[in-house]
């Protein structure tokens, strides 16, 4: 179906032009592309969702020659307030340093194409993003060239637009005295967009536009939020997940200094203060009698004793080819593994807060969100209201990777709760503890292989069984993600790997337990366990076949493989095969993921048992690049972030409870631990991808193979244990 369809629920794209062009003096550009992808959150295969039928992506330039960018996607670090705009400015050819940005309200005209509903997340927001802002550019400059045209009396042929002017001979007039008149204009059909080699903006290195603000501290996040008569919450929630209230005493807590007071909401009890400080002291005052329920004996030891027993059956197919039992029972070499990686929390460094006030006309909530459209849906059911009278006003996040884009939007959901039992606004307010132990982790995983290597050294055959939760089942997404019991989160990375079309007989099955422990996407998703048992399971068979790993996956990939261009950028770039300093090493892991392709070289030492990571040498192949500076930070940020899952991070469970709590039992990595970090960008103009999560997959496996070389100790477990 086109935009102009015919639905009566939704404006046609020519009347929502119409309509836009006159919500404030200057020109107001909406647009609506089709994003034709069959990837929700970033995951590829199953059907494609259906084209949003919202028009969106505005821009507005003002009599002061300001463009400003309303931006859909929130911005949590990874660049889009500037990269997006940059999209935009190219094709509108204005003066950069005009450019302005808002975060967009909570609208479905705001709408992630790939998502169907608003929201950041899956590598998607400049990717899904690119083609709507290049026609919003496109479609201003050409209404500002018309209006020109018509004041002067030329043919707008004859017209030209330059760093915010329009010229035409020798006439020459700024977008902000043309806006108004292009106002009045009928929106054009098609535009003509710019060819990428004529492009001046996009591809080159820029400043963040949100540096400023956020190095002088006036960045607005949502934890800095204030409002009149703000109380601050803090609540109470069961030590076990599952558990609930059975009686409380707030006796204690309401004797307090500045405790104003004690709520009982679904999640647990809330304790409402004049202060953070207050909320807190009151909330340790609390004596709860929590019911545990069936979650009380659960422990990781015993969850991976049960992941083992299931890994050694069969499991529900994900890909299969040949016959693999019989060729693994023929194998002369046959080499077998398990690997395993722990819950993990997001702990993004802004803890989770949302602020909510409750009027007679609806519900304001500001905070930051990757997720608004579900949130919208949430409060609206919580309250009892339709969802267009609940406005989100979203914040810069202060970290995310996928914790503020949760399927219940539990932090906004208890937020909203609480301010509806109090009657007042209320900034519910989470200590990192609450943060590490409230839920919501990137799931365990066990991963068992078994391959077989032919007489010419390379894999005949291949088996890998996968244990884990599913991130999607009991979410919105399962009736497209979940297909024949298998999510494709789960086995992504691995079921698509591109190994296995040179494998003649290969499996990939799964288990899915189920269990009380909630789990959600954590950066780069599936192939955030998948990257590193694939990628070190190869380097096992290439070892085992006493073959360079380097040269044993230009065996096995394409000759045309993206996957083995950025391998061979990287390995150059860090000159493998060169000798190294006294007692380092190297290893190398790449990996595709939401459609860019990744190669890291990690150079390591072993120093008094403990993993040293000197340097790291990554090339990305993206596709056509809008910020080089933001993919090199990119890069960088899931480096670190991956390092700190391979060397430290964990979450483990006893008699129900989560046994870590802050930054010095959850360990991350140090500033001192952080390598030398290389970007090298292949040159592509193959399809884009997305670069959030793409760095983070290869760097375990990177590190894990490079100790295997430095010590002969093959590490199959994150995070990583010398013993």
């Amino acid at each position: 179906m086109s935009p102009d369809s015919g639905n009566p629920m939704l404006p046609s794209r020519r009347q929502f032009l119409a309509t836009s062009a006159t919500l404030a003096g200057g020109l107001v550009i909406a647009c609506f592309v089709p994003f034709g992808t069959r990837r929700l959150f970033a995951q590829e295969g199953g059907p494609p969702p259906a084209p949003p039928m919202d028009p969106n992506a505005f821009v507005h330039i003002g009599s002061d020659d300001s463009v400003t960018v309303v931006l859909k996607h929130s911005e949590m670090g990874q660049g889009v307030w500037t990269s997006i705009p940059m999209v935009v400015a190219e094709e509108l050819d204005c003066d950069w340093s005009k450019v302005r940005v808002e975060n967009a309200p909570n609208a479905q005209v705001y709408a992630n194409n790939a998502f169907g509903i608003q929201g950041t997340g899956g590598s998607t927001s400049t990717l899904e993003s690119f083609g709507q802002m290049r026609e919003a550019g496109a479609m201003a400059r050409a209404m500002l060239v018309d209006a020109a045209a018509q004041r002067w009396k030329v043919d707008p042929s004859t017209c030209r637009t330059e760093k915010g002017r329009v010229i035409s001979g020798t006439h020459s007039a700024r977008y902000g005295e043309l806006a108004d008149a292009a106002a009045k204009l009928k929106a054009p059909e098609k535009v003509a967009l710019k060819d990428p080699s004529k492009w001046t903006l996009i591809g080159k290195p820029t400043p963040r536009l949100d540096s400023l603000a956020k190095v002088t501290g006036t960045a607005g996040f949502g934890i800095d939020v204030q409002r009149p008569g703000l109380l601050v919450a803090m609540v109470a929630r069961a030590p076990v997940f599952g558990g609930t209230v059975k009686s409380f005493d707030a006796t204690k807590a309401r004797a307090v200094d500045g405790v104003v007071d004690v709520l009982q909401v679904p999640s647990g009890v809330a304790v409402l203060g004049k202060h953070t400080w207050a909320a807190k002291k009151g909330r340790d005052a609390l004596v709860i009698d929590w019911d545990n329920g069936a979650g009380a004996t659960m422990s990781t030891e015993a969850m991976r004793a049960d992941y083992r027993k299931r890994a050694g059956t069969r499991g529900l197919v994900a890909k299969t080819q040949g016959e693999v039992d019989a060729a693994l029972e023929a194998a002369e070499k046959r080499i077998e593994a398990d690997y395993e990686v722990p819950f993990l929390a997001h702990a993004p460094m802004e803890p989770l807060n949302c602020t909510v006030e409750i009027g007679k006309d609806g519900c304001e909530i500001w905070t930051g969100t990757q997720f608004q459209g579900v949130d919208q849906g949430v409060v609206a059911q919580i309250l009892g209201i339709e969802p267009g009278r609940v406005k989100i006003h979203t914040q810069f996040l202060g970290g995310g990777f996928g914790r503020r884009a949760n399927p219940v939007s539990d932090f906004v959901a208890e937020a909203v709760q609480v301010a509806k039992a109090a009657n007042k606004p209320v900034k519910l307010v989470w200590t990192r503890e609450d943060d590490v132990r409230g839920g919501y982790y990137r799931p365990m995983w066990l991963s068992r292989f078994s391959a077989a290597l032919g007489k010419d050294g390379k894999p005949s055959a291949w088996s890998h069984t996968i244990v884990g939760q599913s991130i999607i089942a009991g979410t919105p997404f399962a009736p497209v993600m979940i297909k024949d019991g298998i999510d494709a989160t789960s086995v992504e990375g691995a079921a698509d790997s591109p190994y296995l079309a040179a494998i003649p007989a290969h499996r990939v099955d799964l288990h899915t337990p189920t269990s009380p422990i909630p789990v959600l996407w954590w950066r780069s998703v599936g192939h955030s366990h998948t990257g590193f048992v694939v990628e070190s399971f190869i380097d096992e068979l290439a070892h085992a076949a006493r073959t360079d790993p380097l040269e044993f996956r230009r065996k096995l990939l394409p000759a045309d493989s993206r996957n083995l261009r950025a391998l061979e950028l990287a390995a150059r770039e860090f000159g493998w095969g060169k000798p190294l300093p006294k007692g380092h090493a190297a290893g190398l892991a790449v990996h595709e993921s939401f459609a860019s392709h990744v190669a890291q070289v990690a150079e390591v030492s072993v120093e008094d048992g403990k993993i040293r990571v000197h340097r790291v040498v990554c090339a990305v192949d993206c596709g056509p690049v809008v910020n080089p500076m933001t993919i090199e930070a990119q890069m960088q940020s899931a480096i670190a972030f991956g390092l700190g899952a391979a060397l430290h991070s964990k979450i483990t469970f006893k008699d129900g409870k989560v046994e870590q709590g802050n930054f010095n039992d959850y360990l991350v990595l140090r500033l001192d631990e952080m390598p030398k970090v290389e970007v090298h960008i292949v040159k592509s103009t193959d399809k884009m991808g997305g670069v959030g999560e793409p760095g983070l997959p290869p760097i375990a496996p990177a590190v894990a193979n490079a100790v295997f070389a430095a010590t002969g100790k093959r590490l199959r477990s994150l995070p990583f244990v010398l013993t």
